[in-house]
């Protein structure tokens, strides 16, 4: 998610942590929620979809995420955060602006919410890129209301290449 991130985005969030880091966006647009409940160990698995299709999307579908959400993203020796829904979204499209497919996942629930463990992959100018992320979303009235993100960091075509050429993984 570092690859697009503007120098000014940020300086602005070391210099201001608890205001946004991505600029400002216009209300997003919003696809349609999921019917059922979100708490529970089903529903917040009902929850974790809806996260998925934000990440495929780009766009949150209503009711996923509350009005005031904070988000606190980790990348590679960098790290982000934003609150209010308008503020997650920038941040989301100034590191993913393209469409992409969430291929694996596993979805763990805690206490407070869920652990979401995925691999993203997306097309953008012309290269293939892929990440792993880790995701642990507090709920809150049947919405996340906070989220931390660690990300492996954007691999383009590659550094995928490399990877396969000089590690063998056990599993998927």
């Amino acid at each position: 998610m570092t690859r697009a991130m503007a120098p000014a985005a940020a300086s602005a969030a070391s210099a201001a942590p608890a205001a946004p880091t991505a600029p400002a966006a216009s209300a997003a647009p919003t696809v349609p929620a999921a019917g059922g409940r979100t708490s529970g160990p089903r529903g917040r698995e009902a929850l974790a979809d809806l996260l998925v299709t934000f990440l495929e999307t780009g766009s949150p579908p209503a009711g996923l995420f509350r009005p005031d959400v904070f988000c606190d993203l980790t990348v590679p020796q960098w790290r982000l955060q934003s609150e209010g829904l308008p503020g997650l979204v920038a941040l989301r499209r100034a590191g993913h602006p393209a469409p992409g497919v969430v291929p694996r996942r596993r979805v763990d629930p805690t206490p407070a919410g869920f652990v979401i463990e995925l691999e993203e992959r997306w097309e953008q100018d012309g290269q293939s890129w892929y990440c792993r992320e880790l995701m642990r979303a507090d709920v809150e009235d049947g919405m996340i209301a906070r989220i931390s993100v660690y990300c492996t960091g954007d691999w383009d075509a590659e550094q995928q290449r490399r990877h396969g050429q000089e590690v063998v993984l056990l599993r998927p």
